[in-house]
């Protein structure tokens, strides 16, 4: 009878310890894609389609992936903080942490600031091929483009720093 219930007990305590590795790997997952969304975006699909196709053709395109873009980034930052400390595996959970909000904070100024500021500059430009660069509307919208990829970058690098930490 305390056989069984031993086994029982190991059993239980085999799956229980399986439970524990669900944040674990949910939190990897998070911080993976995120990051790894981040830089295939910016260092790949980015320059392919501004290479592929005329400039205002490619900044349509790119315009309209950016909201899912900065979506997908705060989804897996929320995932991200929400696991982080539950699991068990995570070195520096507060530092850490700190970088994971730094990194939403970021990400939500671009999603909610910095990209619908562009977006309605981008409307005002009849187009970005025959319009001046000295255009005071393009000169805006060049001051915010140059924000929003130094944030990107920062994202980027936070996620970096995240991964040096696993």
């Amino acid at each position: 009878m305390l056989g069984e219930l031993e086994k029982k007990l190991a059993n239980l305590n085999g799956t229980s310890k399986e439970l524990m590795q669900i944040p674990t790997f949910l939190y990897r997952l998070a911080i993976a894609s995120w990051v790894g969304g981040a830089s295939l975006f910016t260092f790949v699909l980015t320059p392919t389609i501004f290479t592929s196709y005329n400039r205002d053709m490619a900044g349509g395109i790119v315009g309209v992936l950016f909201p899912g873009y900065f979506k997908w980034g705060l989804v897996c930052g929320v995932i991200a903080l929400a696991t982080i400390f539950m699991s068990s595996t995570v070195k520096h959970k507060t530092i850490a942490a700190v970088i994971i909000a730094v990194m939403l904070a970021i990400t939500s100024v671009q999603a909610f600031v910095i990209e619908p500021k562009a977006a309605a500059l981008k409307k005002e430009i009849p187009s970005f091929e025959t319009t001046s660069k000295d255009d005071p509307l393009r000169v805006q919208f060049r001051k915010l483009h140059g924000v929003s990829a130094v944030s990107n970058l920062a994202v980027i690098g936070g996620g970096i720093a995240l991964i040096a930490l696993l």
